[in-house]
């Protein structure tokens, strides 16, 4: 793809982007005045500010943090279909916090974010330890991915039955966020998620050069100088954080992971890193900016969970990618 075909494709996305956001603020079930938005200790200043920007940035972040690690995971499993959420990668993520909210809250509680991004991380790296484990006595990728949603399965199984048993009035909460939600983010959530996403999203496009190499063949990547022991090692840390980050705030939330970066590849005609990581970062937010504004509005006052709505865009796409694959 030509230079000035990719600028226009960010450009675009980033436009897009831009629209999406302003859109999640300034939307909702509350009507908005505009000249009380800066006027502080209003109710408008409050909504925006307090409730509607952070869910905005919490948006952004999700969809680039789970993009940019389905990409890498599809490039670690040369599968188009790999995902945090469906390899159970996400599952393993959410049932360590759900335990910890619900068995630690106590003594957890003074380390805040932070302890729920380690502890989600911790559950991540099980799962996907597991499906490692796996891979290596399954030859073929389709019954990997079948391992990896029975993975998720089991640990969707553990944290619902703790959810139901769970009466402690820190986790309030818990219900939707099992389910994906990015409902009640606050500021400091927000910027700490970004923080962490932004920095391990800059570290992957560090790899782009490898990746590339890879993406050709292991023997390629070896010829060229690709330590793979250390490559393989950072693509499934830096993937398993990303998943891990997000799932700490907003819970699961699927296909997000599976269906940008295959519509980006349509989409910009190309497979190449440097191009792509970018790509799916601004790619990923604009379709989950828009996901949770649906998830809130359309049927207001009620809310749905942001996963049932990136689930109805996203695994039509998931089906045509299958039934094209078939054909070829």
């Amino acid at each position: 793809m030509k230079k000035s075909n990719v600028i226009t494709a960010y450009i675009c996305l980033l436009i897009l982007l831009i629209a999406s956001g302003i859109l999640c603020v300034f939307l909702g079930s509350v009507s908005i005045s505009l000249d009380e938005i800066l006027v502080k200790g209003s109710v408008s200043n409050s909504i925006v500010f307090g409730i509607r920007f952070p869910r905005m940035l919490a948006a952004i972040f999700t969809g680039g943090a789970l993009a940019i690690a389905g990409y890498c995971l599809q490039t670690f499993f040369h599968n188009p279909v790999a995902g945090p959420y469906l390899l159970g990668i996400s599952s393993g993520a959410k049932l360590t916090v759900a335990l910890m909210l619900v068995y630690l809250a106590g003594s957890v509680s003074s380390f805040g974010s932070f302890a729920m991004i380690i502890v989600s991380f911790a559950g991540a790296m099980i799962a996907m330890g597991f499906v490692l484990l796996v891979s290596r006595y399954v030859g073929n990728m389709s019954m990997l991915l079948v391992c990896g949603v029975m993975i998720g399965y089991i640990c969707t199984a553990i944290c619902d039955l703790v959810v139901t048993f769970a009466d402690d009035s820190d986790i309030v909460n818990l219900h939707n966020w099992s389910r994906g939600s990015l409902s009640g983010i606050r500021m400091e959530q927000a910027l700490i998620m970004g923080g962490v996403i932004l920095v391990t999203s800059l570290l992957v496009f560090f790899l782009s050069k490898p990746m590339s190499a890879f993406m050709i063949s292991e023997s390629y990547a070896k010829s060229v100088g690709v330590n793979l022991s250390l490559f393989k090692v950072l693509l499934v840390l830096l993937s398993s954080l990303l998943a891990a980050t997000v799932t700490a705030f907003a819970g699961p939330v699927s296909f997000v992971g599976i269906a940008v970066p295959h519509l980006l590849k349509v989409f910009l005609k190309t497979n190449k890193p440097v191009v792509l990581i970018p790509a799916c970062f601004l790619g990923g937010a604009v379709f989950t900016c828009i996901c949770d504004l649906i998830a809130r509005t359309v049927f207001s006052p009620t809310e749905l969970s942001i996963s049932t709505v990136t689930a109805i865009f996203g695994a039509p796409v998931v089906v045509a990618m299958l039934i094209k694959r078939s054909r070829v």
